[in-house]
């Protein structure tokens, strides 16, 4: 197979300009439940397959493979932003929780530090516990932000009322669809558009 190449006028959401090397497809079940991203190569495989139950969206890329022998044409697959898979229905399963990894807490955090609100490069920021770990303070969505070195020196084993660093916002444990916008920066529109339609009703603080 070779790398894809785009149909006319497909660009990534918010620039102008396509980043091919970096588009994921947007894998659902079945029942049009968000799975999560998948690459090119794993979306081929089930277009191939016949794995595919539905698509949304207008083709993205279009994969090249082999010629036949037969009619002398090479083959040719084209990609849809959004893919539901045959076989993987989860109707009933409960909204995975997010793994809670430095990336992802940065992400949610949008790369401001949480005290002082600046914005840094992701190896300037560190995971600061709000209640610290040696206080009794868990290890979860909910008890953790990003914070820069300085603030995170200066906070040391207190909590915030203690060292009198008020946080700027509220940690909160994201839902699985707000964890797949904040992991992808090459989100294309016909899948900002239906993840924010999927979004919790609830308002974050």
């Amino acid at each position: 197979m070779e790398p894809p190449a785009p149909p006319a006028d497909r660009h990534v959401a918010g620039t102008g300009v396509p980043a091919l090397g970096r588009v994921r497809l947007l894998a659902l079940d079945a029942h049009g439940r968000a799975l999560d991203w998948m690459s090119w190569q794993e979306a081929t495989c089930l277009y191939v397959r016949g794995a595919v139950a539905w698509t949304l969206g207008d083709p993205c890329l279009a994969v090249r493979g082999g010629t036949s022998r037969a009619t002398g044409q090479r083959s040719l697959v084209e990609l849809h932003p959004i893919v539901a898979a045959r076989g993987h229905a989860r109707a009933r399963a409960l909204d995975p929780t997010p793994a809670l990894t430095n990336p992802a807490l940065f992400a949610r955090d949008q790369h401001l530090c949480m005290y002082c609100g600046h914005s840094f490069p992701r190896q300037r920021l560190t995971r600061d516990h709000v209640q610290p770990v040696s206080r009794g303070g868990a290890d979860t969505w909910e008890n953790v932000v990003a914070a820069c070195f300085a603030c995170n020196s200066r906070k040391g084993g207190r909590n915030p009322a203690q060292a009198s660093m008020p946080l700027l916002a509220i940690p909160y444990r994201p839902s699985w669809i707000e964890h797949l916008i904040l992991s992808n920066r090459n989100i294309l529109a016909d899948q900002m558009a239906f993840l924010s339609s999927q979004l919790p009703k609830r308002r974050r603080h």
